[in-house]
């Protein structure tokens, strides 16, 4: 990690989390916690981009699974997202923090249709971008969506929030003896099956020399933490002679 941290991150957060301890919808504690979080890295001068899953409003895949078209459910999915940016886009802005929503699906009433150099141009004049409605494609997840717009937006590192203070070697609240790993290159995570993301992503990330950060969301603080360059979470990233 960097000794004196970053300066342009892409942050993924799941949708689930928005959900807090109710388990689906918007919880309005966590969301405001989440963006007081936010609003505390963006003082730091980090240039912050942000990918919201929908997970807690509709889930593609399992609608699929259930027997709907899969592509008529991922569109579903992605207008979940969208609904998800908004309000992280409403609870920011309350935290004095300018945000803009880009939309991969065209709906100008609510958000501005996802253009790469007017992003960048945002994050420049210190504006959060909130990235919704994934690629803008089905059969993709909101994970393959926050490393697409990563290294479109030249980001310097994937931030994955999760549950979990880092990458375990198997599920640490099944199995007490589960390992912590601080670092582990993207081939150790693909050929072990961890699941930091999916396969998709991981690929994308390592083909394009794309860290991944993968911390806990639930600690008050980690955000900035983590674009300050401090050693939290498990750092994913190549393999080189000095590792």
């Amino acid at each position: 990690m960097k000794a004196h941290g970053y300066k342009r991150v892409l942050l993924k957060l799941s949708g689930e989390a928005l959900a807090g301890k109710q388990g689906h919808g918007i919880s309005t504690a966590t969301i405001q916690q989440f963006a007081a979080d936010v609003a505390e890295a963006h003082k730091t001068g980090v240039q912050l981009g942000i990918v919201i899953g929908g997970g807690n409003i509709f889930r593609g895949v399992a609608a699929s699974a259930d027997g709907m078209d899969r592509a008529s459910a991922d569109y579903m999915g992605m207008l979940a997202t969208c609904i998800n940016s908004l309000a992280l886009q409403d609870a920011l802005e309350k935290a004095g923090v300018p945000t803009r929503v880009q939309t991969a699906i065209e709906m100008h009433e609510i958000a501005e249709p996802y253009i790469r150099r007017r992003a960048i141009r945002h994050l420049e004049k210190g504006r959060v971008v909130i990235f919704g409605a994934g690629t803008g494609n089905p059969y993709f997840t909101t994970d393959t969506a926050a490393a697409l717009r990563a290294m479109e937006i030249n980001a310097e590192v994937l931030m994955k929030a999760t549950k979990v203070d880092g990458i375990y070697n198997k599920d640490p609240v099944l199995h007490k003896d589960a390992k912590k790993f601080d670092r582990i290159t993207y081939l150790e995570v693909l050929n072990l099956g961890l699941k930091v993301m999916d396969l998709t992503a991981v690929s994308l990330c390592m083909d394009n020399k794309l860290p991944i950060l993968s911390f806990d969301l639930n600690t008050p603080g980690n955000i900035r933490r983590a674009v300050l360059g401090e050693t939290i979470g498990t750092l994913v990233h190549q393999e080189n002679k000095s590792d």
